[in-house]
């Protein structure tokens, strides 16, 4: 039985040293593959179910046999290290055997110091010259600055010398935000290891804990690093203790380190070396590479991020895609150190990005196989598809910014495949898009490089969770074609006529809390329907709380009332768990008996009211000061809160093709508004996915609550 498997055995249940045939191994691993929640010990918990890249963790199993592995070396290559001067031209890549090179992520909760190990990472190895302005250098867009978070996988490779060797290193830096798992689960299809960063100070938080099951369950190298020694609070021998009761990882293995001040960071390079693994590939077969990201270039097309599991592919080599059997002649191939170092070739076991004239977005799927023309192999099983947990109306400010404004999303989603789009309309607002987005943060961050990137400014609507519904007679099913449908626009909810049950999304929610919060954050759980599953103590300071959360409970302000309650010092994540039955209904948003459709929301039936009055409430304070008295009332069917016998006669909806504003008779409504309704403290910017405008208030006696 070899080590890993053994690590999984201990997780479900297997007798440690039982005698294990190829498929009772096999088995094992495909037992951790399963949706569900396994103990495997006190104190342990599984996490299954997460977007994972399958092929990952057996990518050797897929592979064709090799006799041996050789290493390519092109005539009168040598061993020597890479100058700078050399580094500065065109790399020979044949120059580093299979044996040689480590491919590795970082991952961590967020702010636990990623980005910072990986600055000194590349100051270390001489990758970028050592500056006080090296800050997120691996962070290129403006939001990720801006926010000082990483959203976007980014990867650098690294030269290294070890004992008079030198090693190729491929380093891809994660996202720590739970909206961004996505972007580990494909990174570490890429990676035969990770460097699992843990705060000195902080210890181990959710993220933590959903990082290293990612890392897990794909069979990777995991070495724990506890950052930030230098702090005034910190205490790495708790952290280490935690680690080793929550992840099975002996202390003796933790690395100390000060990412910002560089302390013990060769010590982390020297572990990379030891203990990861090089790549299992046969450079003797014909190529076969996998797409693992991609971005787009306007003047150069889609530049896409491979990894090679067999082969070589060089300048000018014609290359098929699986996914649309179209042929492209390879333009340029090389490394990213950290800017693109274009390379003679490419080879098994390497990462590095390829331009092949691809001008069409829709042509480079993110996990496709490229082979040679001529040479086609089986495709490698690509990537479980991302499934969104939010979704939202896109429409562009003026409807003759349409086809900008597509042009804008397909290239955002080429570089972003876990947004899912369809087409969508409005009466008010005309053509638009549907999107599903991962997390709030995640169609924040969406929309921000929307306006950043493409200068596209638009109207997101509320944002709502995919609900589902089981039609009741044979007539329905067949008109829909199936007995249970998904709604993601809350418009187009079903009435209960037409419906056995109704069925809403669930989550399996994770809170790393200081103990004394504990009755705090029990009482929001449950203030928020959810159902207790586990009470773990990490130490005698922390406690991981399991719980299972309806979804529309904590897609909007759930993360800001834990962080109030807390002090900040709790952590959320969670996984998604399926559909359970609920009593919804359809709650529409009238404005002098107009309905508001993108205001409309489904709600469970023992919040109605309060969702209502809190939505009218929220919408007084969001538009602007009129001259006349407006209704504003929340609708279940025919019955309505407050007092209509007073509105205003029907006005004609109309929309403006202003900036920030939409019309709806004379009512003018701040774009903002549509998103300030969905949360709790309207003045907090920083969870806006838009600059917010000052707005007028609308006095008590100017307008009738519901």
């Amino acid at each position: 039985m070899s080590g890993a498997t053994r690590k999984a055995a201990r997780f479900t249940g297997v007798r440690p040293g039982a005698r294990l045939g190829p498929r009772q191994e096999s088995g094992l691993w495909d037992g951790l593959a399963s949706p569900a929640l396994v103990l495997s010990r006190p104190g342990m918990w599984m996490l299954a179910g997460r977007a994972l890249a399958p092929w990952a963790a057996g990518a050797a199993r897929l592979l064709p046999p090799c006799s041996r592995q050789v290493a390519v070396f092109e005539p009168g290559a040598t061993r020597r290290p890479f100058s700078t001067a050399e580094l500065k031209e065109k790399p020979d890549m044949s120059r580093f055997p299979v044996e040689d090179i480590r491919n590795f992520s970082i991952i961590a909760h967020v702010d636990h110091g990623k980005s910072t190990l990986a600055d000194r990472l590349l100051e270390l190895t001489g990758t970028i010259d050592k500056t006080k302005k090296n800050k997120q250098v691996l962070d290129k867009l403006q939001v990720e600055r801006e926010r000082g978070i990483t959203v976007k996988a980014q990867t650098a490779t690294l030269f290294y010398n070890f004992k008079g060797k030198q090693y190729l290193l491929n380093l891809i830096d994660t996202p720590g935000h739970v909206d961004f798992s996505y972007e580990v689960s494909r990174s570490l299809s890429a990676c035969q290891g990770v460097l699992l960063v843990v705060d000195a100070n902080e210890g181990i938080q959710a993220q933590t804990v959903a990082n290293f099951f990612l890392a897990f369950e794909a069979q990777l190298s995991v070495i724990p690093v506890i950052n930030k020694i230098d702090l005034k609070n910190a205490d790495p021998e708790r952290v280490e203790k935690q680690i080793e009761k929550v992840f099975d990882i002996p202390r003796d293995e933790c690395i100390k380190i000060s990412a910002k001040l560089g302390t013990n960071i060769e010590s982390v390079l020297q572990a990379v070396i030891e203990r990861i693994p090089p790549p299992k590939v046969c450079r003797e077969n014909p190529l076969r590479a996998l797409v693992f990201d991609s971005t787009f270039d306007q003047y150069r097309g889609v530049i896409a991020n491979i990894a090679l599991f067999d082969g070589v592919v060089s300048k000018g080599d014609k290359i098929v895609s699986a996914h649309t059997k179209k042929t492209y002649e390879v333009n340029e191939v090389g490394v990213l150190n950290p800017n693109e170092q274009p390379t003679q070739k490419l080879y098994a076991g390497q990462v590095g990005f390829l331009i092949a004239g691809m001008k069409d977005v829709t042509e480079a799927q993110i996990g496709d196989t490229l082979y040679l023309h001529n040479h086609p192999v089986e495709p490698l099983p690509g990537f479980k598809s991302a499934k969104p947990m939010v979704f939202a109306g896109v429409y562009p400010i003026d409807q003759s910014e349409y086809n900008n404004l597509k042009s804008a999303i397909e290239k955002l989603t080429l570089n972003d495949s876990s947004v899912t789009v369809h087409r969508d309309s409005s009466l008010a607002l005309g053509a638009g898009w549907r999107l599903g987005f991962l997390g709030l943060l995640h169609m924040e961050v969406f929309n921000q490089r929307l306006e950043q990137e493409y200068n596209a400014s638009v109207i997101l609507t509320t944002p709502t969770v995919p609900y589902k519904a089981v039609l009741s007679s044979a007539k329905l099913i067949k008109e829909y074609k199936e007995k249970e449908i998904t709604i993601i626009n809350p418009a187009q909810f079903p009435d209960k006529s037409k419906v056995a049950e109704y069925l809403e999304p669930v989550v399996l929610g994770t809170v790393v809390t200081p103990t004394e919060y504990t009755g705090k954050i029990m009482a929001l759980c449950q203030a928020r329907r959810a159902i207790q599953k586990n009470m773990v103590f990490i130490d005698e300071n922390r406690v991981m709380l399991k719980y299972l959360f309806p979804l529309n409970e904590i897609v909007v302000d759930f993360y800001d009332s834990l962080k109030s309650l807390s002090s900040g010092y709790a952590s959320f994540d969670y996984e998604d768990a399926g559909y359970q039955t609920a009593e919804l209904i359809k709650m529409d948003i009238l404005l002098n008996g107009n309905i508001v459709e993108e205001l409309v929301t489904v709600v469970h039936r023992e919040k109605a009211y309060t969702v209502g009055k809190t939505i009218c409430e929220r919408l007084r304070d969001s538009l602007p000061r009129q001259l006349f008295e407006i209704a504003v009332q929340a609708a279940i069917g025919s019955k309505y809160g407050g007092d209509i016998t007073r509105k205003m006669k029907l006005l004609k909806r109309q929309a403006e093709g202003k900036k920030k504003l939409r019309k709806i008779g004379n009512i003018e409504i701040p774009k903002d508004a549509f998103i300030k309704v969905s949360l709790k403290r309207l003045r907090e910017r920083e969870v806006l996915p838009f600059d917010m405008e000052r707005t007028s208030k609308i006095s008590s006696e100017q307008i009738r609550l519901a």
